[in-house]
């Protein structure tokens, strides 16, 4: 195998687990949303977006977790690095969820600052800020599991959850 296609696979199996909780998480916010506007559930539609979200928050945790001021207290509790991060995580999904409604109101309006403004007054906030609260709800579990494994070691948490791995064997 390769040095590159070896990188490759290896960024794509660190891109798996915060991409699959994203994607598991914002189908929760999803469905919760739905359920309290309309009753309907999921539309496809809603389900790609939150797909290619859960995608961009997957990669945008990997690519913050590079950043030296992200595990800011690694020799602290692991509590430290919880709150630190569940807080960096939150704002930027407050950002990114702002955005993608910015983005909308942009298209609809013409310009940015009359769709800024057109989203400051029409929006409901109290369902914005519902769903905010939920998100930071499931990144405060995401960021403790993440630290809970960085403590103990992945084999040891992989051993935990899921009994002995079976050994690999060389390629032959």
């Amino acid at each position: 195998m390769s040095k590159a296609s070896e990188t490759v696979k290896e960024e794509i199996e660190a891109l798996i687990p915060p991409t699959l909780f994203f994607f598991i998480s914002l189908h929760i916010v999803l469905l919760v949303h739905n359920l309290m506007l309309e009753g309907t559930g999921i539309s496809i539609g809603a389900s790609v977006s939150v797909a290619i979200g859960s995608l961009i928050l997957g990669k945008a945790v990997l690519l913050a977790d590079l950043l030296p001021f992200v595990n800011r207290f690694p020799d602290r509790p692991l509590a430290w690095n919880i709150a630190w991060k569940t807080m960096l995580y939150f704002v930027v999904a407050t950002l990114i969820h702002y955005l993608e409604r910015l983005i909308d109101a942009w298209r609809q309006a013409g310009s940015f600052a009359k769709g800024n403004e057109k989203l400051l007054t029409e929006m409901v906030w109290s369902r914005f800020w519902a769903a905010q609260i939920l998100i930071a709800v499931l990144i405060f579990g995401y960021c403790t599991i993440r630290e809970v494994v960085r403590a103990i070691g992945e084999e040891k948490a992989r051993r935990m959850f899921f009994g002995p791995m079976p050994k690999k064997h060389p390629a032959a």
